[in-house]
């Protein structure tokens, strides 16, 4: 099929076809369309949209476009989660043991941060010792043994989707629901799992800052999972402050650590139930998220979630003690405490400039290949809502230097808000699609 041709329908805004629509990814993958033939058909699907077979094409053409992670020698239904991404986001970290420790195997591929939004890899990698460049072989084995993995993300799963990211990128076609749902859907079937929960956030520190855009993603992620014949659930969270009290790699784990040790409560541990609870359902584990919670909730009390993390960390070739000593993670000499100038209410926070002030302590990446500091990063003591007294600490800040201190304070001082009289504080949890 001519390219040009194709081009004009659906610039014209006619429906591209199964094949067409293949055509155009081996077109992408095997490089036989120019760069510019393949921008321009992207700012054709920009403007004129994709309907959802369309779209459900496009994914699987993707998907096949690499190779494919075979789960077929592990038991059972296999489930997979997703995250639009966000700051203090380690829903992974305390999902991945849970679910194990239900007997429901899950084989996570994850990402390194880049901007503001952390990477599990990389928090992963905070423990000494940690391996996340598993082979898919290994990865696979490691599932079918003790019923997780981790992995780093392999160059050879869905190379058309990252072609056509650099070029969204450059040409202005990023911000369009039905390719960004494509892209992220083909890496999640690639990948190998039955059934697929997406955390889909919207807010001041999300991807989609409004509730409207990120219903419109979650519904065209959910409506790709139907028509490829996956089980897929979608949830709506909120993403107005950071998710968990702790921002940073080796900071993110130990928080994970106490929630499964049932120190922690709040929002980050009923975002993991929730999520949680919706892929024990869609595994066949559970009837109901209420029964499902309730096991998830057992799992933490009686330990056997810690149990499975320290199961993990030690396939892994971590060194699984840092569990009860914190001092074996890589540590910060400056901390550094940040006090109330004035009484009042922790009204508001903008939640992408605490993550960009998080980049300032060393801890995240402004290019992909920045070297990051593992130990950088925050310990919030107060949330939105919270009542704060003059000289009270809202929040720690670890770095490595003075200089880095100073630098997200200033940050941190323009990002967060105090006001006198206490602001509505709206519940994490918006919806389930």
């Amino acid at each position: 099929m001519n390219p040009v041709d194709l081009i004009i329908k659906k610039r014209n805004g006619q429906k591209l076809n199964q094949q067409e629509m293949a055509t155009f990814i081996k077109g992408v993958s095997d490089d036989s369309w120019a760069d510019y033939q393949v921008s321009a058909m992207l700012m054709a699907m920009f403007i004129k949209g994709l309907d959802d077979q369309e779209t459900a094409d496009m994914t699987m053409a993707m998907a096949h476009s690499g190779h494919q992670l075979n789960l077929d020698i592990v038991p059972g239904i296999k489930v997979d989660k997703h995250s639009t991404g966000g700051v203090a986001d380690t829903t992974t970290l305390i999902l991945v043991p849970l679910i194990a420790a239900c007997d429901v195997p899950i084989i996570k591929m994850s990402g390194r941060g880049l901007g503001f939004t952390g990477g599990t890899i990389d928090k992963l990698e905070s423990i000494p010792g940690f391996e996340t460049d598993l082979s898919e072989e290994q990865a696979v084995h490691q599932a079918k043994e003790i019923k997780m993995a981790i992995l780093s993300q392999t160059d050879n799963l869905t190379p058309a989707d990252r072609k056509l990211y650099a070029l969204r990128d450059v040409t202005g076609t990023i911000d369009s629901i039905p390719l960004i749902a494509a892209s992220i859907m083909s890496k999640k079937i690639a990948a190998g799992a039955d059934a697929i929960v997406l955390d889909v956030k919207c807010g001041s520190g999300a991807f989609m800052r409004n509730e409207r855009d990120a219903r419109a993603l979650a519904a065209a992620m959910t409506a790709i999972g139907q028509q490829v014949g996956r089980k897929v659930k979608a949830v709506i969270s909120r993403m107005d402050q950071p998710l968990g009290s702790y921002v940073g790699n080796s900071l993110e784990v130990i928080e994970a650590i106490e929630v499964l040790k049932g120190n922690m409560t709040g929002d980050l541990l009923d975002v993991t139930l929730t999520l949680g609870s919706q892929l024990l359902c869609l595994a066949d584990r559970c009837k109901s998220p209420d029964e499902a919670g309730q096991l998830l909730r057992d799992k933490i009390k009686n330990g056997e979630g810690l149990n499975c993390l320290s199961k993990l960390i030690t396939a892994q070739k971590g060194n699984a003690d840092v569990i009860n000593d914190y001092r074996l993670f890589p540590q910060a000499k400056v901390r550094q405490v940040l006090a109330a100038r004035a009484a009042g209410y922790l009204s508001s926070m903008r939640t992408a400039d605490i993550g960009q002030a998080f980049i300032e302590t060393g801890g995240g990446r402004k290019k992909k290949n920045d070297t990051i500091d593992p130990a950088a990063g925050f310990i919030f003591h107060k949330r939105l809502g919270d009542k704060i007294s003059a000289g009270e600490s809202i929040l720690e800040i670890y770095t490595q230097s003075e200089q880095q201190a100073k630098t997200a304070e200033d940050k941190l001082r323009q990002a967060i808000k105090i006001t006198l009289e206490p602001a509505e504080t709206r519940p994490v949890m918006i919806d389930l699609i």
